[in-house]
């Protein structure tokens, strides 16, 4: 089975599109014909030199497509379904019995090596040499791919298929880590740092969670006007110094949560700062750098939440998610730029220098 792929081959260097071969689906596995996938900014860990991510690989883990083929044991899809992909996880650790996939025993190795857990891959180049193409059990930046069928999420073949793959890692982070890792109740208060793509979901979900309050914390300014559009009540400058300040006149007393999507140390301790006591901080992504909390800051009851991919179990939070779209109350398709599979540096400049918040790349 051949696929036209985005490889990775230099951490400095464009991506190189060639034509890999893929061994077909095994048991409980499925090829799907990839439609459109977004580039989310975890695509972007594989060019950290010291990510210690192998290369080459192929990226992409917001793919969305139709199946092709139907391996063995595989229960529920068919050849011609329409799916989104979402994250791997071993579906029998206790956190996956337990409907929390994202905790998975083996998740870094399953998402982030580009491997199986066993270490091997299904691909190889034009010279016969292996390329990794299991990121985050799918490699979407790719014309096919194999993936486990337990990681695909059957849609409606009438939605804009294209559209849809943010829904399995991006869009399900943001709106998830509101709507299931917080439990943010109507009334309650709430501010967002970063209206990127999984910020801007957040926002959306809190307005769908009836937040009474909803602050948006950025350096855009045309981000925090598209903020506003989508939920926020208030919106805040990012470059300000008293930010916390700010948010306790909003809210006196400091707000019942906080969601940092930065992974930035400063904006961590603002946002802890700008709880009330017994308020609850998200966090979501891994810090870049030691984040230093002061004695006291956790003394009045306040908690600190890492969260992983919305704390979602996809097959049931990504229908709910185009549900909430259908309705027009989830209008994820205002954060999206379509890019030509053929422009993928392009499209990845667009998302590092923040002129375009999720980016779409349409086979």
């Amino acid at each position: 089975m051949q696929t036209a792929a985005a490889v990775l081959r230099s951490t400095d260097r464009p991506y190189s599109l060639e034509e890999l071969t893929l061994d077909p689906p095994g048991p409980g596995e499925i090829a799907i014909r990839i439609v459109g996938v977004g580039l989310c900014h975890t695509d972007l860990l594989p060019r950290a030199a010291q990510s210690g991510i192998p290369l080459p690989l192929v990226p992409g883990h917001e793919g969305s497509g139709v199946v092709e083929v139907v391996g063995s044991h595989v229960q529920g899809l068919a050849v011609g379904d329409h799916v989104v992909l979402s994250f791997d996880s071993c579906h029998a650790c206790a956190n996956c019995l337990q409907g929390r996939p994202a905790y998975c025993d083996t998740f870094f190795p399953r998402n982030m090596s580009g491997r199986t857990v066993d270490g091997s891959t299904n691909a190889r180049d034009c010279e016969g040499l292996p390329v990794s193409t299991r990121w985050f059990g799918q490699s979407s930046f790719a014309t096919r791919s194999v993936v486990d069928a337990r990681n695909a999420v059957k849609v409606d073949s009438a939605l804009p298929l294209e559209l849809l793959g943010p829904l399995g890692c991006g869009f399900q982070t943001g709106a998830g880590a509101v709507l299931n890792s917080l439990g943010v109740e109507v009334g309650a208060d709430i501010v967002v740092f970063g209206a990127g793509a999984v910020g801007l979901a957040a926002v959306m979900a809190a307005r769908v969670a009836g937040a009474s309050t909803i602050v948006a914390v950025d350096l855009n300014r045309d981000r925090l006007d598209l903020a506003r559009d989508l939920g926020a009540t208030h919106v805040i400058d990012g470059t300000a110094d008293d930010i916390a300040r700010q948010i306790r006149r909003i809210v006196r007393g400091g707000v019942d949560y906080a969601l940092d999507t930065t992974g930035a140390p400063r904006v961590i301790a603002t946002a802890i700062d700008s709880l009330r006591a017994s308020g609850v901080c998200g966090l979501i992504g891994a810090p870049a750098g030691d984040v230093r909390i002061s004695a006291t800051a956790l003394s009045t009851g306040r908690t600190v939440k890492g969260i992983v991919e919305g704390d979602a179990v996809p097959r049931l939070f990504i229908p709910r998610l185009i549900s909430l779209w259908q309705d027009g109350l989830f209008p994820f398709d205002r954060l999206i730029e379509k890019f030509a599979f053929t422009d993928i540096d392009a499209a990845e400049r667009a998302a590092i220098d923040g002129k375009v918040i999720k980016p779409v790349l349409v086979l």
